[in-house]
């Protein structure tokens, strides 16, 4: 199968709508969004890209944003599989990757296990591309040949996460979602033996004309000096001193 060949009748795809310039998006993509019945969009899919879809299609809002009203997860996959059942061709766009914290994988299982023909159109992952949009690489070779990637929903009670062997292992730490937590992560990774000055730098509305920088320390982090507001990836280690602000 072509990834970028038209939708048949009954068909998903979930496309993903990279962090937010349209021009950012595969081929592929683009040409699914412009050519569908139904798009099934997240709230964090700019408007550039929702711009792209054909006029006549059907918009259908079902974004999952921290702390507001969201639509359930069981919700959208029975919605997918009604519309497809309909003989509509269905585009479920997430913004940055489908399969990197954006729900894909429930999704894809729940359109298998109800027989329904989908394909998966992956796209930039927020945590590679808004990094790369300031100016810092994720990887550098005189500074890390590991990298973890995740959300910022972990600094809680229930955290499945071992923040001591975190920070042993990956010198550079890349969230998703976290900027209501940024200070209890900023304590977490104190906690675990990380040093009050290690950098920090928040990016928000990355590639998007309200896109802006900051940067600061864990100790600001934790105080609340740096501060971080939805939608932001927030990048914790040493890249972060190899910034080159091509952009400005």
């Amino acid at each position: 199968m072509k990834l970028d060949a038209p939708l048949k009748a009954g068909e998903v795809a979930l496309v993903g709508a990279v962090p937010g310039d349209a021009s950012l998006l595969t081929l592929a993509a683009a040409k699914l969004i412009g050519n569908c019945d139904v798009v099934v969009f997240d709230a964090l899919v700019s408007d550039s890209v929702m711009d792209m879809a054909d006029p006549k299609a059907e918009k259908i809002p079902a974004g999952k944003r921290g702390g507001r009203a969201s639509a359930r997860q069981s919700d959208i996959c029975e919605t997918l599989i009604r519309l497809a059942s309909a003989g509509k061709r269905v585009v479920r766009l997430k913004g940055g990757d489908p399969f990197v914290f954006g729900r894909g994988g429930e999704e894809a299982r729940a359109l298998m296990e109800s027989g329904i023909l989908f394909r998966v159109i992956p796209g930039i992952t927020s945590g590679v591309a808004a990094p790369a949009m300031a100016g810092i690489p994720v990887t550098d070779r005189a500074v890390n040949g590991t990298l973890a990637f995740l959300t910022g929903h972990e600094a809680s009670d229930d955290s499945r996460m071992d923040w001591k062997a975190l920070v042993e292992a990956f010198p550079v730490l890349v969230f998703y979602m976290g900027a209501r937590n940024l200070p209890e992560i900023a304590s977490r990774l104190l906690g675990a033996g990380l040093s009050r000055t290690t950098p920090v730098g928040v990016i928000y509305s990355a590639s998007l004309p309200n896109e802006s920088y900051s940067e600061g320390t864990l100790e600001a982090a934790k105080s609340g000096v740096l501060e971080a507001k939805s939608p932001s990836i927030v990048i914790v280690g040493e890249v972060i001193s190899d910034r080159t602000p091509w952009r400005e």
